[in-house]
């Protein structure tokens, strides 16, 4: 993610914590020392012209909430640039005496320092996708969750939910999962409605059509992995998009002692997809199926040869994402013979 360079000066040093009540506002010059602190009630009126009262090239960053997309879109006419940062790594907000006002100039500091991890967001409208996709993983998971209550209320009566419909015998335990298969059948609907919307958004969106050449690659992945994505050009290189993906892990390391590796912060959402493309084409039979063969003849065990074949899926939708081109089959083998 970026962060301020170098090279960016900025007469004023702005931060904002913005709740349902009130918000606060503190600032600094950039060759000041002491922060100036406003706090009003949550009237984004009043906050865009107390943005306006200050004069110069400006900066403001938000910490990264629910509103913090809505808030970027109504301010970010309003100062040179907003940097939505990631709270997980704001530690120094977590010691000492806590409110809004304090919150407010320890966040301005850490702007200032250059300390923030930033959060991408854009105006961008395929930003508005990540709506859609995130309701259809609530969906997702109201399927599977329920599925698995129900089938946990047929193994407590010693009995399999695939032979029987519903519990019978028992009023109270036919009643539960008459309700269960009814509210299973209701979200599949839902989820069907979803699945026709990501054709019909294929259908319009050129990246999309080209992301679903690739194999393994479906409709939905391809609408999820564009949404959670937006702009490839954000990621430096393959190995950054890589890390975004979860499909790497970082070596910790100190004093010349190895301590092993940790996961990255990662997308979940795109992990999966990746890791579905990559089962789906496995057992299919196209280009990738014929890498994964490969790699399979070259000592890689059936672990790290999926893998392998996740972070292809991975490259070679951040290239396509990326330069706007189609995806070229058989890419594996230049270099390989």
């Amino acid at each position: 993610m970026q962060q301020i360079t170098k090279n960016e000066f900025y007469k004023h040093y702005i931060a904002l914590d913005w709740s349902k009540v009130n918000f606060a506002l503190a600032s600094i010059r950039d060759t000041g020392t002491k922060y100036k602190v406003l706090e009003h009630p949550a009237d984004l009126k009043l906050l865009k012209q107390c943005l306006k009262q200050l004069p110069g090239k400006k900066i403001l960053t938000i910490e990264e909430t629910t509103s913090s997309q809505w808030l970027y879109v109504e301010l970010k006419d309003y100062v040179d640039k907003i940097l939505i940062c990631d709270p997980f790594h704001n530690s120094l907000l977590q010691s000492g005496p806590k409110n809004d006002k304090i919150d407010a100039v320890k966040l301005c500091t850490l702007l200032r320092n250059g300390s923030l991890k930033e959060v991408y967001h854009t105006t961008d409208e395929l930003y508005k996708l990540r709506k859609l996709v995130s309701a259809y993983e609530d969906f997702v998971t109201a399927s599977v969750r329920m599925k698995n209550q129900r089938s946990s209320m047929f193994l407590s009566e010693g009995k399999d939910h695939k032979k029987e419909n519903v519990l019978s015998g028992n009023a109270i335990n036919k009643f539960i999962t008459e309700k269960q298969n009814l509210t299973i059948e209701h979200v599949a609907h839902i989820r069907k409605e979803f699945e026709q919307l990501f054709g019909k958004i294929q259908k319009e969106n050129q990246t999309i059509k080209q992301l679903v050449k690739i194999s393994g690659i479906a409709s939905k992945l391809a609408v999820a992995i564009l949404a959670v994505v937006t702009d490839a050009r954000r990621f430096e290189n393959k190995y950054k998009y890589y890390a975004y993906c979860g499909l790497v892990k970082h070596l910790k390391e100190s004093g010349k002692k190895d301590y092993g590796k940790r996961k990255a912060r990662h997308s979940g959402i795109l992990k999966r997809c990746y890791k579905i493309a990559a089962n789906a084409a496995i057992g299919g039979k196209n280009d990738i199926r014929e890498y994964y063969e490969y790699l399979l003849q070259n000592n890689y065990s059936y672990e790290d040869a999926r893998n392998e074949i996740a972070r292809y899926i991975a490259k070679v939708s951040y290239a396509v994402m990326k330069n706007k081109t189609d995806y070229r089959p058989y890419q594996w083998r230049e270099g390989k013979q």
